[in-house]
């Protein structure tokens, strides 16, 4: 089951009169709009504000991140429908015309995650610029992108789990009256990444962090974490070719394997805290003023 639309939505949890039945488009000005690409927009601006108010504490400026958006923007994009595409191939191979259709649906955040990390390297190196301190302010980012985003799921009335008896379960009733209860995996994965934000966000400010790029592995190790459980949930996976492995469920079991073995090491080791790009910033901009402080006695 990959979508049910227009399914009217309960949660027993909450009560026999508790329905939501909003329809996954509206119209404004004569426009139809979906409510899919909306939240993601939501999502997007609201992270975009919260790595901006954050951005002189990694040693980037404003104007860094926005020139860093313009590359990862388009390149998650692409990314995520690619990452679909391959592993649906089945539903392309016919007209590859609809491979370009985005708004069919079909984007898979993790191929949105590798575009963008691949753009933020390449943007790097161009600029000769760290991309520890991109990658930590990117993992606020996506957390939050995610958690709101998954909610246009749940107005989508798709990526959710198999039937299901739980508390939390959700009703999905299509418009023959059939119900059915699933596990509201959109919902978990929301909740979790919510929970990561707030974690990493207290971590970030406790001033343990000890290098570029720690805060990225940890979202790594964390999203991947609760993803690799989640994913077995749902019914609307990926699977690699025909081996019957869900591709985001191994992709996600390697990655929090990489990320917590990369933690492990560079903990291990010593770091000069002056080397973090932030720091780096505040002793140019010290010696800058100092410098102008001396020019000024001359």
């Amino acid at each position: 089951m990959e979508s049910i639309p227009n399914a009217t939505i309960t949660f027993p949890m909450f009560g026999d009169g508790f329905s939501i039945t909003a329809p996954g488009s509206y119209s404004i000005f004569g426009f139809t709009l979906y409510w899919y690409g909306t939240i993601i927009a939501i999502g997007f601006l609201l992270a975009v504000i919260y790595v901006s108010k954050r951005s002189k504490e990694f040693g980037l400026t404003q104007d860094n991140l926005i020139d860093m958006l313009i590359f990862a923007v388009p390149s998650a994009v692409i990314g995520a429908r690619l990452y679909y595409v391959i592993f649906n191939f089945s539903l392309y191979q016919d007209n590859l015309w609809n491979i370009f259709k985005i708004r069919d649906g079909g984007l898979a955040i993790y191929g949105a995650i590798i575009g963008a990390v691949i753009a933020v390297i390449i943007f790097c190196k161009v600029k000769k610029m760290p991309v520890g301190p991109y990658f930590d302010l990117g993992a606020f980012g996506l957390l939050i992108g995610q958690a709101i985003g998954r909610w246009g799921n749940f107005m989508n009335r798709e990526a959710f789990g198999r039937e299901t008896t739980v508390f939390c379960r959700m009703g999905l009733t299509d418009t023959s009256g059939n119900t059915i209860f699933v596990h509201p995996t959109f919902l978990y994965e929301s909740l979790w990444n919510l929970l990561g934000l707030l974690l990493l966000h207290i971590y970030s400010k406790s001033g343990k962090r000890r290098y570029d790029g720690q805060l990225f592995a940890m979202y790594v190790a964390w999203y991947g974490l609760g993803r690799m459980f989640i994913e077995g949930l749902r019914t609307d996976s990926l699977y690699l070719f025909n081996t019957g492995l869900r591709v985001s469920q191994v992709l996600a079991g390697l990655s929090v394997v990489a990320a917590i073995f990369f933690l492990a090491i560079n903990g291990s080791l010593p770091h000069d805290k002056s080397k973090m790009l932030v720091n780096m910033a505040a002793e140019a901009s010290a010696k800058t003023t100092k410098d102008s402080k001396a020019d000024e006695t001359k």
